[in-house]
């Protein structure tokens, strides 16, 4: 079954599924700055656009092109900001 979910007033979707990959998003975020966390480990891949990426432990922010993919570790939070909107795929380990 595919679930629907929204963040930050709709400035974030996403739809989620589950197959060989095992739990999987593809989601739209809108210009802005976010904070997520997470509860297990976060394969996130641009699709288009880009995102400029705190990830925890850094003090460094780094952009991240269509196709190039970040990885958060579990139980950590980590911060995005996007100038323009962006596309991406989130694969949980």
């Amino acid at each position: 079954m595919i679930q629907v979910n929204e963040y930050f007033d709709g400035n974030v979707k996403s739809l989620a599924l589950e197959n060989e990959d095992g739990k999987v998003t593809v989601g739209v975020m809108d210009a802005g700055e976010y904070e997520f966390g997470t509860t297990t480990v976060e394969y996130m891949t641009v699709i288009s656009g880009s995102m400029t990426v705190l990830l925890p432990g850094e003090t460094t922010w780094k952009s991240y092109e269509p196709f190039q993919t970040f990885v958060v570790p579990a139980n950590q939070r980590f911060r995005l900001n996007l100038a323009k909107p962006a596309a991406y795929r989130c694969i949980y380990k």
